[in-house]
């Protein structure tokens, strides 16, 4: 019985060989895609394979062909909100391709993001997909020296494919539905992180909302989270206690901004509408009822793994996804 710290012991292609009696390349044509083998050999390898246990070493044929199925997906806290959705379906989406995903939990840092980079590139990663953070130009710099695929979701980036969200028609359109129910002070539950679609969506909200004629107050948490969301309501309220809507740029900040407005005996959406942006399950729950903007991510899932199937081909280069309004009690 083998202890712990006892490494696991994985059949060899030679015992397969021996095991089925044929050659030790017989075993590797066996499993290679269109390689020339006959039925009956398949079969005694396949069989003996079984019987072994046998798994083919992708490892060691990424050494001798210089790229392997992994996929890397570099991404800053991967279980926070809209991106736990988008991972798991990434992941999903990826295996079904044959590939092989590995979730790198990164942080912020031009350092820390091309660590990781350079960690997937060791391992002959097939491709990087950046699920969140401005890569770095090094980062790009060498996706390009090594001819590794790179798709970047939420910004364009030069030598880069890129999935975007319509961030800004989807902000003009929660302006003039606030504008539509009767609203005209309004307030922007935005975030100091300051990703590039959450500068998107500010913007457009602010320049669409004064042009028609609605006054903005503007507040932002530390982070795109619950917590912003409670910071961001208490400040609003604090420069305009009669706000009559509020547009949150995620879900997770007009969660936390709608259970303040309640703690402050506000009703939502009576006295003020609330209107977020990413449908995370939470935002259907009864205690929200959020009117929201949604992003699917099964299919933004499917968009990238399309432009990893392009990214040197004659496919497109860049995406960019419409996000529909859906509608619920907040608003």
């Amino acid at each position: 019985m083998n202890d712990r710290h006892t490494p696991p012991r994985y059949a060899s292609a030679a015992e397969v060989a021996r095991l089925a009696g044929v050659s030790r390349s017989a075993v590797s044509r066996a499993f290679t895609p269109g390689a020339s083998i006959s039925e009956t050999t398949r079969k005694r390898v396949m069989q003996a394979a079984q019987a072994l246990g046998y798994q083919v070493n992708d490892l060691a044929r990424a050494l001798l062909n210089q790229h392997s199925r992994l996929v890397g997906l570099v991404v800053t806290d991967p279980a926070a909100g809209f991106r736990a959705h988008l991972v798991a379906a990434l992941t999903q989406a990826l295996v079904r391709r044959g590939s092989v995903p590995v979730v790198i939990n990164t942080g912020r840092t031009e350092a820390e993001m091309l660590a990781a980079h350079q960690a997937l590139a060791g391992y002959r990663a097939e491709a990087t997909v950046l699920l969140s953070g401005s890569p770095p130009a090094s980062f790009l710099d060498l996706a390009r020296r090594t001819g590794q695929k790179l798709v970047v979701v939420g910004r364009s980036e030069p030598g880069a494919a890129h999935v975007l969200t319509d961030n800004q028609a989807a902000a003009r359109e929660a302006a003039q539905h606030f504008i539509g129910l009767g609203c005209l002070r309004l307030g922007l539950a935005g975030s100091a992180s300051g990703t590039p679609n959450i500068v998107e969506r500010e913007q457009a909200f602010l320049a669409h909302a004064h042009a028609l004629g609605a006054e903005v107050w503007l507040a932002r948490g530390a982070d795109a989270d619950y917590a912003g969301g409670q910071r961001a309501a208490q400040a609003l309220l604090a420069q305009c206690p009669a706000l009559q809507g509020v547009f949150c740029v995620n879900d997770l900040i007009a969660c936390g901004l709608m259970d303040e407005l309640r703690m402050q005996g506000l009703r939502v959406p009576q006295d003020v509408a609330v209107i977020g942006f990413d449908d995370i399950p939470e935002a259907a729950w009864a205690s929200y009822r959020l009117t929201t903007f949604r992003q699917d991510p099964a299919l933004l899932a499917a968009e990238i793994v399309r432009l990893l199937d392009t990214a040197h081909g004659t496919g497109p280069r860049a995406i960019r996804l419409r996000a529909p309004l859906i509608l619920r009690e907040s608003a």
